[in-house]
Formats: structure tokens, C-alpha cells, sequence
């Protein structure tokens, strides 16, 4: 199993837990080549559709950013995992999630801060790192930062600005701003690049305060009247 499916079968049940019931219409936001969580609620029961750039070639994926995908008809369900801190523009990306959800639809949204990877929690992170098998994002992030000799703030930083991330508090503060918050809480993150470390081993060490949780749950609803 490679770490994406650890991934997607860990969060599964968070996402599972706030879905309406089915057959409710959902969108998945970002799904990703592997499909996201589309081919679980479709097993589920559920309407479900995946949009992404590089989605699978298959009749219920759209191979295009959400920003320019073309709705039939408004959804129930709107999920995004770890898509939008790499969306160019979160505020536009939000603001078409509000007007494609039908009134009182739900958004659930599992992401990343990358601000609040320290440090300590790197080096937790690194000390983990099986050997062999997959060489997944963690492994690559460890030698690049011993390989830069810099600060590990001034290397995630760098990173992080190359790459156009948005930080986690300022998704989480543009998500409250458009949709009634139903719930917003930190989670574990890395545990299925650190097989076979498990997600209660990694929730053990933010409980202990050895490391950051770095990890975002959100669940909310679109007002009755879509914010402008």
C-alpha cells in the first residue's frame, strides 16, 4: 500500500462521518491521479465526482483546475483534500465553492499547515523515515535540507514561497469568512510517509507536546445566501 492510499483510507472515516446521507451529489475538489476519496463514496452510494488537472481518465473525474469546471447543477457536498494550499487564488477557489454548494451544503476540508511544521517536529518526522521501500515528499524534504546547510525555518520558508503554498490559518481564516464553521481542529499528518508509525503513535507526540499538529479538519456549511 503506498502512502497516499494510507492517506486516503486513514481520513476516510473523517470525511465518511460528515457526509450527508446518500445518494447525496458531491464534488471532490483536487482529487489527484489516485482519484481522492471519489471511488469510496461511489461505493458508498454517493454522486460523486472528482475535478483535478491530472484526475483519472474515467467518465466521473473532470481533468480541469474547479475554478474552470462547468457545474450542471449545484452540489450537496463539496470535499477538498489537501488542494487548496497549492490553488493560485484560495479566495476565488471558495467563492466558486460557495455558489456551486446548494443552501446548507456541506464543505469538508482535510489540509495542511505548513506553518506549523517545526523543527521538532521535522526532525521527529525525519527520525521516522523507514528505509527503503518508498522514497515519498518527507525523504526528499530531509535531504534537500541537509544538502541546503540552512536553518530549517529558512529552508521550509524558501520552500514554501517557491512553491506558492498558502499558510493553514490563512485558508482556515478565508474558509470562516464564507461558510458557517461547523467544526475546525488540528490532526496528525505525517504518519503515512513513516510506515509503520501510526496515526495514534504520531497524535502520542503532539499529546506530548514533542511535536506540532500540522494537520486541519474543517467541516462547515454554505449560508443560506452565498457570500459575495
Amino acid at each position: 500500500m503506498t502512502a497516499k492510499q494510507r492517506w486516503l483510507d486513514a481520513r476516510w472515516a473523517f470525511v465518511r462521518a460528515h457526509l450527508p446521507p446518500a445518494p447525496a451529489r458531491v464534488l471532490e475538489i483536487g482529487c489527484g491521479p489516485e482519484g481522492g476519496f471519489v471511488p469510496a463514496m461511489r461505493e458508498h452510494g454517493f454522486d460523486a465526482v472528482g475535478v483535478d488537472p491530472v484526475a483519472p481518465s474515467e467518465p466521473e473525474y473532470h481533468r480541469t483546475e474547479f475554478e474552470k469546471h462547468q457545474l450542471s447543477e449545484p452540489v450537496d457536498v463539496i470535499v477538498a483534500g489537501t488542494s487548496l494550499h497549492h490553488v493560485t487564488d484560495v479566495d476565488e477557489v471558495l467563492g466558486r465553492a460557495a455558489e456551486a454548494l446548494t443552501p446548507g451544503g456541506v464543505l469538508i476540508v482535510v489540509e495542511w499547515a505548513y506553518e506549523r511544521f517545526d523543527e521538532a517536529t521535522a526532525r521527529w518526522s525525519f527520525d521516522r523515515l523507514p528505509d527503503g521501500g518508498e522514497h515519498g515528499w518527507l525523504h526528499s524534504h530531509h535531504e534537500q535540507w541537509l544538502t541546503s546547510g540552512q536553518p530549517w525555518d529558512d529552508y521550509l520558508n524558501g520552500w514554501a514561497g517557491r512553491e506558492g503554498l498558502h499558510r493553514g490559518d490563512a485558508i482556515c481564516q478565508a474558509l470562516q469568512a464564507r461558510f458557517h464553521t461547523r467544526l475546525l481542529t488540528h490532526a496528525p499528518y505525517f504518519f503515512p510517509d513513516l510506515h509503520p508509525v501510526s496515526e495514534a503513535d504520531e497524535q502520542a507526540a503532539i499529546n506530548a507536546d514533542a511535536i506540532r499538529a500540522t494537520g486541519i479538519h474543517y467541516v462547515a456549511t454554505r449560508p443560506a445566501a452565498a457570500p459575495d
